[in-house]
Parts: structure tokens; sequence; C-alpha cells
């Protein structure tokens, strides 16, 4: 490897670093004032007091509305992307510009609108956080697979169906294993909206559903909660994290295939 390249990827690696070693810091200290540098009293006060305040039921709820945003807005994407990718589209304009809606209205004016109709509507405060959040990521599934659509060679599914394939086949053998690497990018950008997501949740969710972020705007909103802010916030960093280190080394393999 060239040594420019090598300097290149090590910035890189300071600059998005960087930003978080105080936070690993803040994490690890149990007291830690101006003017010192480093914490006077290293320990995991922060760390207990998060796991007392419910951060594993916290985690199991953004977990769990990641993965329904990203098992809904995936195969939607998916859908409007081929359509919009493959085939002509009535009124191609005026559809993308439906599909990018939820992108252009601020998530707090949406949430403040819709919360008095879901609540008329009788919609459990789960079902409507999924419901708008799914809304919110169709948007980046659909770029992120009609981008996919445009390197996919629609001929590899005439020539099976030409041999005979079923719809299954196609969809099992010859769609998945091509499409693999966008899907994957795709579920895991909604896995994203629904695992970060602040506002909508906290007005939609009416305090009842308590994420990751909401748990940390919490403790962020008071004094004196720096350590337990920053532990709460990189044990929210790690499973983003390690999702997209699988996420990439799926796609370096599917594509090396």
């Amino acid at each position: 490897m060239k040594p420019s390249k090598r300097f290149g990827r090590a910035f890189l690696v300071v600059w998005f670093a960087l930003p978080f070693v105080p936070l690993i810091l803040w994490a690890m200290a149990n007291q830690w004032s101006f003017p010192a540098i480093l914490p006077q009293q290293w320990g995991l006060n922060g760390a207990r007091t998060a796991i007392n305040a419910g951060a594993a039921d916290a985690f199991v709820a953004s977990t769990v509305l990641g993965l329904t945003v990203a098992a809904l807005a995936t195969p939607l994407g998916v859908l409007a992307g081929r359509a919009l990718a493959l085939y002509s589209v009535p009124f191609r304009g005026a559809f993308a510009i439906v599909l990018l809606t939820p992108l252009a209205f601020p998530p707090f004016a949406v949430a403040m609108g819709l919360d008095v109709l879901l609540l008329r509507v009788g919609v459990p405060g789960f079902a409507g956080v999924v419901l708008i959040l799914t809304v919110i990521a169709i948007p980046y599934t659909t770029y992120i697979m009609r981008v996919g659509f445009g390197a996919y060679d629609v001929r590899y599914e005439e020539e099976a169906q030409t041999l005979g394939a079923s719809k299954l086949f196609l969809m099992r053998h010859v769609q998945l294993p091509l499409l693999a690497p966008p899907i994957a990018t795709a579920a895991f950008s909604a896995f994203l909206v629904g695992w970060t997501d602040y506002i909508v949740t906290l007005l939609i969710g009416g305090g009842r559903l308590v994420t990751v972020p909401i748990l940390v705007g919490s403790f962020a909103a008071g004094t004196g909660n720096q350590a337990v802010t920053s532990a709460l916030s990189v044990a929210a960093i790690v499973p983003p994290l390690l999702l997209l280190v699988a996420v990439l080394k799926f796609r370096g393999k599917a594509v090396t295939r």
C-alpha cells in the first residue's frame, strides 16, 4: 500500500475517532472537573446508574423498533426501487415527490400533526411510532434500491423464466443473490431510522416507549449527568457500528463472488 493511502486512511480514522475520545473518558470517569485534562477518579458509576435506570429495557425497545422498521421499509423500498428503475411508471416525477415528501417536512411538525389523529383513531403508541418511522425510512430504502436495480441485469430473470423457473425460484436464486448488497444497505439504513429516532418516539410514544435516545435525552437534559449520558451514548454507538461492519463485510464478499 502506498504511503499516501496509508496516511489518508490513518487521517480518516483519527478524524472520525477523535470526537469519541472525550465521550469514552467521561463514560469511565467518576469525577472529572475543570481544569484537569484527565478524570481525577476513574470508575463505572455512570454505567451502573444507566443500568439501574432501565438501559437494558431501552436497548431492547430500540432494537425491536429498529428491526421492525427495517422489516417493513426494506421490502417496500425494494418494490418502489424496482418500479422506478426497471419500469415506465406513470407520473414518475409525482411518484418520486410523494416518496421524498417525508424528508421535506420536519419530524417535529409531522409528529405533532399526526399525534392527535393517531390518538383519535386509537392506534397504539408503538404501532404509531413504527408507522411514521417506516414512512420516513422508505425514501432511503427506495433510493438505495433504485441505485441497486440500476446495476441489475434483468436478463438473468428472463433467462431463468425461459428455462421454466417459478417466481419463488427467481426470488431465491436470482434476485436475492444479485441484490443482496443493496438490500443489506437499505435494511441497515432503515434500522438506523428506528434506532436513532428521538422526536417521533417521544411524541407519538407518549413517554411510554422508552428507547435509548429517549433515555439519553432525559439524562442529558439534567446537570451533573455527563458520565451517565456518555456511558449510554457509547453503548448506543456499538450495535450500529457492529452492524455496519457486518454489512460492509457482507457487501465485500458478495461483490467478490
